[in-house]
């Protein structure tokens, strides 16, 4: 039977034709009535077998080779490195998240004690405060009340109906109205006093004093003793109430109290704050002041220097980002036991204990915004770090994306819609875009005036939310087009 065989030509191979049923071994089942298997075919068979076992010999020593290699273990010196770098790692990490809920109360002192509209906003809704409304209105009326000495004024109306001869019962019936008109009058200064405290222009006379007061505060910390605002030997932060009881005056001489008019002018203070930190702090004025700007921005450095140091800088970022935020709850709980024993030892100091919980809370306000600002952006931080990790759920969860991804972008596609040349472009330069969207997010939040939670959360979303985007809009090249790195464009058939 006439066969056609494979041979060679000059300059050019010419490859086996495929195999057809024609050569394939036959059976005395598969050749037809009289006939008998070619013996041809069964030496070809035996030598396909031959080659078949030669070719999984191979196979085998080839897995077999690279075992010997893999079990040998370098212990020398890389392995003292790896442990160096971990150690020294974990010690920045540890030295910055120490240091930021120091530099969170450094950055609020440095605020309180050199920013005036910072001042301003921390104590000028105080004002506005029922508490504090009704501490600064017993304090006027009791400051008014040391200057009208009622008693007095019925010792002198007593003598003068003395002289005109009027009955003794009459002179001992108005000395028994001592305490009832003494009662009286104090009611009458009380709520005059309240209708002050209560109105537009104490809110404005509160915020101008304590903005003045701020203006001497650098004088005051410098040791100069300021006018309106004073830090006492034993910490006493208190403002002036001259301008206010001259207030109080002109408002009850429009009453009709009269007498109110001849109350001399009254060197009177309202106490904010007594603990002897504030003289530390005045103690301390300069280092406070340069501390409380460059702290901040070292607990940063170090954290970041630690997550660089690391070998696994994804766990790195994880891990500083959940003990920043660790730390920060640590500092609110701080903040609570402090605010506790704070006003226990106010208790036998101060008349209105629930004034000075007021003024406590509203001054460290600052700084619980300042801890969930920090703590959330860290708690962000750790779950970007999480999500671009190493670890086999972060993987799985980026394939799952990316299969919905590549899922969307094709039922788009057979509907007509394409990102064209612009995503191939996203999805040649996607780490880069990626890079900058993130570090415009960090920058956001870095740079703004006031940072808030949200602020954080907000950025983050965004941030979050064209990540996604660009993962959906990134067109992978066609396989006619281009492949990636290292490999060779898919053939076409055809």
């Amino acid at each position: 039977m006439p066969t056609r065989a494979a041979g060679s030509t000059m300059g050019q191979q010419v490859l086996p034709r495929p195999l057809t049923w024609k050569d394939t071994p036959m059976t005395e089942h598969d050749a037809p009535e009289g006939r008998k298997p070619s013996q041809t075919a069964a030496e070809r068979l035996a030598a396909l077998t031959r080659e078949n076992a030669d070719l999984r010999a191979q196979v085998a020593a080839l897995s077999a080779a690279p075992a010997a290699p893999a079990t040998v273990v370098v212990a020398g010196p890389p392995a003292r490195h790896h442990r160096t770098r971990a150690f020294f790692a974990a010690l920045l990490i540890v030295l910055g998240v120490v240091l930021a809920p120091v530099s969170v109360v450094v950055a609020w002192a440095q605020a309180e004690v050199t920013d005036t509209d910072r001042y301003v906003a921390t104590v000028g809704p105080l004002a506005q405060d029922p508490v504090i409304q009704s501490a600064v209105a017993n304090r006027l009326t009791a400051e008014v009340m040391k200057q009208i000495d009622v008693g007095a004024l019925l010792d002198d109306a007593v003598s003068a109906l003395d002289q005109q001869g009027l009955p003794p019962r009459v002179t001992t019936t108005l000395s028994a109205l001592e305490v009832p008109l003494t009662n009286g009058v104090r009611s009458f200064v009380l709520k005059a006093a309240t209708r002050v405290v209560e109105s537009d222009a104490f809110s404005t006379a509160w915020v101008e004093a304590n903005r003045t007061a701020h203006e001497q505060m650098v004088a005051v910390m410098e040791g100069q003793p300021g006018s309106v605002l004073q830090i006492g030997s034993e910490g006493q932060l208190t403002i002036q109430l001259a301008g206010m009881i001259d207030m109080l005056k002109t408002r009850l001489v429009e009453g009709g109290f009269g007498i109110a008019a001849n109350i001399p002018t009254v060197n009177a203070s309202f106490t904010l704050v007594q603990t002897s930190e504030l003289v530390r702090v005045q103690n301390a004025y300069q280092l406070l002041d340069v501390a409380g700007s460059w702290l901040p921005w070292i607990s940063l450095l170090l954290i970041a220097a630690g997550v660089l140091t690391a070998r696994n800088r994804s766990r790195a970022l994880v891990v500083a980002g959940l003990s920043l935020a660790g730390a920060m709850l640590v500092l609110g709980l701080g903040l609570t036991v402090g605010r506790t024993f704070y006003l226990r030892a106010l208790s036998d100091q101060v008349v209105r204990l629930d004034a000075a919980a007021v003024v406590f809370d509203q001054l460290v306000a600052f700084i619980r915004l300042s801890l969930r600002t920090v703590g959330v952006a860290a708690l962000v931080v750790a779950a970007a770090a999480y999500l671009g990790g190493r670890s086999d759920s972060a993987r799985t969860l980026r394939a799952e994306s990316a299969r919905g991804f590549a899922a969307a972008r094709t039922w788009a596609e057979g509907r007509g819609v394409s990102t064209g040349p612009v995503g191939a472009w996203l999805f040649r330069h996607k780490s880069l875009v990626r890079v900058l969207v993130l570090a415009v997010a960090g920058l956001v939040v870095l740079l703004a005036a006031s940072p808030t939670p949200p602020l954080v959360i907000t950025v983050a979303l965004v941030a979050g939310a064209l990540v996604v985007l660009l993962e959906l809009v990134a067109r992978p090249p066609g396989p006619a087009t281009s492949a990636p790195d290292g490999e060779d464009p898919a053939p076409v058939a055809g």
